[in-house]
């Protein structure tokens, strides 16, 4: 009985539908948020590019957004993430809400029917997103120079805030974690074993923390965004912090 009134104390407070609500609401104006952005056609205000604009890969004689050749990179990564396959097929699908809960569909055949076999797909956008990461690092390293001088501006930190990051929540995926170390059985018996378990033992504390890093990200990506379109369109200054 003390344990159950234990148990009962912990209990959350909001309703339990609040979360996935709050998931189908969040993923779904960023997505939209997102085809905006990319229909847009530009994304830069001096020295900041929007990181959905990098890298500015532009195609001769093609009259398409930059845009679009790049942020399917970072969308198919995290469409494909196990952290986030779990939250949508639970909030959009309900399949299954919970853990406790069994599967709504009467078979269930895994990811082996489209579309939800191309999450096969995801350790392979990781290579992709990782180009795309170094891009916005790039990116990061330029939002601290101004006319040729280093200063250090609001955007400047917004940017070093956001690919600090993406950089968590890359380094964090169950895929990164898989490919540095992840997949040895036997370290010792692999070349270059010792180095794969210190880089598996600093992956750790990031995959441990994957969903935070990942909305975190999430967020600072639009921020960053708006930001730079705040300044495109002369609504806020960038002010010089030193």
């Amino acid at each position: 009985m003390a344990d159950q009134a234990a148990a009962h104390s912990y209990a959350p407070e909001y309703p339990w539908w609040l979360q996935p609500v709050a998931t189908v609401v969040i993923l779904s104006a960023f997505a939209l948020y997102s085809i905006w952005v990319a229909l847009q056609g530009r994304g830069y205000a001096a020295p900041y590019l929007s990181p959905f604009y990098s890298p500015p890969v532009r195609v001769g004689g093609i009259p398409i957004s930059p845009a679009w050749w790049v942020v399917w990179v970072p969308a198919g990564f995290r469409a494909t993430c196990y952290y986030y396959r779990k939250a949508y097929y639970r909030s959009f699908f309900r399949d299954p809400v919970s853990c406790m809960i069994g599967e709504s569909r009467r078979r269930y055949a895994g990811e082996t029917a489209f579309p939800f076999i191309l999450n096969n797909l995801h350790r392979f956008l990781l290579y992709l997103a990782i180009i795309v990461l170094a891009f916005l690092w790039r990116d990061t390293v330029a939002a601290f120079f101004f006319d040729g001088r280093f200063g250090v501006h609001l955007g400047s930190l917004l940017f070093l805030v956001n690919v600090v990051l993406l950089t968590g929540y890359t380094v964090g995926c169950h895929a990164f974690r898989h490919m540095v170390g992840g997949n040895l059985d036997c370290y010792s018996c692999a070349r270059g074993g010792r180095v794969r378990y210190r880089l598996w033992q600093w992956v750790n504390p990031f995959n441990h923390r994957h969903a935070p890093w990942a909305w975190a990200s999430l967020f600072s990506v639009a921020a960053a965004d708006v930001y730079v379109r705040l300044l495109m369109a002369g609504v806020i200054s960038d002010p010089k912090l030193f």
